[in-house]
């Protein structure tokens, strides 16, 4: 079974991104969010939820549309971040610049119960 090809698409004020993205795909879907992100003058909410892959160029793509949409004085949050795409960017440190994203306990709440 072929992976479904990743997308992104803009609905009133939600960034819906689905699909599998990987090195191969990423930078036309940058290019695609890109556009939809300087159309709107809104603050966008970034639906995670049907996409289905974790891995580091999607974190990078994020990161990329979060410092185009804070260059207008828009602000994204980031909604069904899958645990593993959230672990990633736990242990990249990424995850307290992504909002919307779980953020890591800190070490004093890890060792109570």
């Amino acid at each position: 079974m072929t992976p479904a090809q990743a997308t992104v698409a803009l609905d009133d004020n939600r960034l819906t991104v689905s699909g599998h993205i990987d090195p191969l795909t990423v930078v036309a879907l940058r290019k695609e969010g890109d556009e939809l992100i300087l159309g709107s003058k809104a603050d966008l909410v970034v639906d995670l939820a049907a996409m289905s892959t974790a891995h580091s160029v999607v974190l990078s793509l994020l990161l990329c549309w979060q410092r185009l949409a804070r260059g207008r004085s828009q602000t994204l949050h980031f909604t069904g971040v899958s645990e593993r795409l959230a672990s990633l960017a736990a242990l990249s440190g990424l995850d307290d610049q992504l909002p919307g994203f779980p953020s890591r306990p800190s070490p004093e709440n890890q060792h109570q119960s």
